[in-house]
């Protein structure tokens, strides 16, 4: 069993209490119509360094605390954009209340262009929650978002995309957390007046001991408002995602009475609350004539995979009727990777 020397305790411990008050001190500052951006920095044991960028704008009147995460996944672009964009659109003066901003919440996978995990310790920040004080530098930055940030926010809003390898249609989603109904009607209306066409709810079954492991499922676990958009594909920037998604933050901060440049929901929501999942058992090239957003029947052949040699070796059936939410896109295929998501509405 590795002993970490009580040095590095001393220094994680000491680190974490100095990012700490770096946030706390620029959180509860008491002037306003102002902007403030920090970096918070991360080091773990073996040798990785990091930071996450964190900006606070506080309005001109007190208000509700919104927070919005991009990049928790730094290779899903169309959200970390629009970050990009609404950073420089907001007007603090124009602004109720206080916005919290994490522009790219993965440094290390956006830099290297790595889809999913933080490639220094190999972990996947939406599968860390609620992190680990002195773990690696992704536990740790989960484990600052976990005491930090999300028991100052009122709303916690995860802004996600199709990574390098998935097709995806844009959507909002929260989870229907029945023990916090009052959360769970917010996180509803927040959704279905984003301006978003699909409307997905999941269910919420963890017990409040159990690890949340997603970003925003920590949130809810917190008994917090939370929700998530989807929306961007492929490794790509489209500009019609990101204005997507621009459209709404908006609306959600006018719904909150925060800001006042909503354009209103959808004229035609399409909800969405059963998701099944195929996933491949085996190595080798995927093939498919679907992209995301098309319709199946149950039982369809909605894809196969083959060897090197053109051989097929799995193929793959629609476990029910409905839409395809998001799927993998590209010919590469490995054991236990989701080969797609079907979506559909079950009447209760």
């Amino acid at each position: 069993m590795r002993r970490i020397p009580l040095s590095f305790l001393f220094f994680f411990i000491m680190q974490f209490v100095v990012a700490q008050n770096a946030f706390q001190k620029a959180f509860n500052s008491k002037t306003r119509s102002t902007k403030e951006n920090i970096r918070i920095e991360f080091y773990d044991d073996i040798e990785n360094s990091g930071h996450l960028p964190i900006s606070i704008i506080k309005g001109k009147v007190e208000g509700p605390v919104f927070t919005i995460v991009a990049g928790v996944h730094g290779y899903e672009y169309p959200p970390i954009i629009a970050t990009q964009k609404l950073l420089k659109e907001i007007k603090a003066e124009e602004l109720k209340g206080t916005l919290i901003i994490i522009p790219i919440a993965n440094i290390a996978s956006f830099y290297t262009r790595t889809p999913f995990i933080n490639p220094q310790d190999q972990k996947n920040l939406n599968n860390a929650f609620p992190g680990k004080k002195n773990g690696s530098i992704t536990e740790q930055i989960a484990y600052f978002i976990t005491t930090n940030i999300i028991p100052v926010s009122d709303v916690f809003l995860d802004v996600h995309g199709g990574d390098a390898c998935e097709d995806l249609i844009p959507f909002v989603c929260y989870y229907n957390n029945v023990k916090k109904p009052d959360q769970t009607a917010l996180a509803k209306k927040l959704s279905e007046n984003s301006g978003f066409e699909y409307v997905v709810s999941y269910p919420y079954t963890i017990s409040d001991t159990e690890p949340a492991k997603y970003t925003f499922k920590q949130a809810v676990q917190d008994g917090k408002t939370a929700l998530s958009i989807e929306c961007g594909k492929l490794g790509n920037v489209q500009k019609e995602n990101v204005n997507l998604i621009k459209k709404g933050v908006y609306n959600m901060l006018e719904t909150m009475g925060m800001y006042s440049n909503g354009t209103g929901a959808h004229k035609n929501i399409i909800y969405r609350n059963s998701q099944t999942y195929i996933s491949s058992s085996v190595n080798g090239i995927f093939h498919s004539k679907y992209k995301a957003g098309d319709k199946v029947n149950k039982n369809d052949v909605v894809g196969y995979t083959t060897d090197e040699f053109g051989s097929v070796l799995e193929e793959y059936r629609a476990s029910n009727d409905g839409i395809i939410l998001y799927m993998l896109a590209t010919p590469p295929i490995n054991i236990d990777d989701t080969v797609m998501c079907i979506s559909s509405y079950l009447e209760h």
